[in-house]
């Protein structure tokens, strides 16, 4: 068996921006696995506020043994990035190999289709209520934040899309004390749900202040081992499998949140179809979806997954799987 890494990068629709920097491309690694001929394919996006780099994560994966099996993986590589192309790329090889979907090998039912929450980055009010007033025929959008005012731009989508449901992300860009302020006229102006309003390492003040609307770990959930420490904190959990380490762990991580009564939402990060398509196996049955990387793209992979009104739907063969 042979595993390659290469980089790959693809042009944003538009620039996108959260509270911690903007971006105008989505820069990749493909995991490649070659063996008997069958060729399976991963995809990650390593990322800077957990300590990794392109460079840093093409150089765990290239330094994996060749003939290594998933579950091999699993503790050959630690959480994160490159465990996650490679996990994605090893079902990818064997649902090939077998001749089957990787649902099938996976014991799971088919993917249907899930409706998804489009992305709209941080911006000035004006600009924040065109872009939603552009996409008012979505069902769910979610708002990045993370600033100390906020209310004006929230205020503003809200006017812009009037009918659709809105979850806000503030990507740890909140004090304690600016949470506390907003989240009554979070409520009252009708949004769904909070993703990481403090850091992750500080939101110790979650468990004691009232969260009048869900509120979801996302920097504070990786993987299983993150669960103890949301206990009172958190209502909700952001499975993204660039944190988990792929779609094996992402799986895991679904099914022990939702026995200790956590909610569930799957997310992403900006990213290919590539990306996305193993997601779409753990977004079934969640309370939110938010897999929109590839309608963030200028320019997408072959065979891409395919959105239409009733969500991101499950993706060919020729893509994964």
């Amino acid at each position: 068996m042979t595993i390659t890494v290469t980089a790959d990068t693809f042009r944003l629709a538009q620039v996108f921006t959260i509270s911690r920097g903007s971006r105008t491309e989505a820069r990749v690694l493909t995991a490649r696995i070659e063996r008997d001929g069958v060729i399976g394919h991963g995809e990650c996006v390593p990322y800077a506020r957990y300590g990794e780099s392109l460079d840093s994560v093409s150089a765990q994966i290239e330094g994996l043994p060749a003939g290594i099996d998933r579950l091999e993986l699993q503790d050959a590589l630690p959480a994160g990035a490159a465990r996650n192309a490679v996990d994605c790329a090893l079902w990818d090889w064997e649902a090939k190999k077998a001749g089957k979907r990787v649902w099938d090998l996976a014991g799971l039912p088919a993917p249907q289709p899930m409706i998804t929450a489009f992305t709209l980055s941080l911006d000035d009010p004006d600009k924040m209520r065109a872009e939603a007033a552009k996409n008012a025929h979505r069902p769910l959008l979610k708002i990045k934040l993370g600033t100390p005012d906020d209310m004006h731009r929230l205020a503003a989508v809200r006017a812009g899309a009037p009918k659709s449901k809105i979850i806000v992300d503030a990507n740890e860009g909140w004090t304690t004390e600016i949470y506390a302020d907003l989240a009554p006229h979070l409520e009252k102006i009708g949004v769904a749900l909070v993703e990481q309003p403090l850091p992750a390492g500080a939101d110790e003040a979650l468990a004691e202040i009232e969260r009048p609307i869900p509120v979801c770990a996302d920097e504070s959930c990786h993987d299983r081992a993150s669960l103890p420490d949301l206990v009172g904190k958190y209502d909700m959990v952001n499975i993204k499998l660039d944190k988990t380490g792929g779609l094996t762990e992402a799986l895991a991580l679904r099914d022990l949140a939702r026995s200790q009564g956590y909610g569930v939402m799957v997310g992403c990060m900006v990213g290919s179809s590539l990306a996305m398509a193993p997601a779409t196996l753990v977004a079934q049955g969640a309370d939110y979806v938010d897999l929109d990387g590839p309608l963030l793209l200028a320019e997408d992979r072959d065979a891409p997954l395919f959105y239409d009104e009733r969500g991101v739907h499950g993706p060919q063969a020729a893509l994964w799987g």
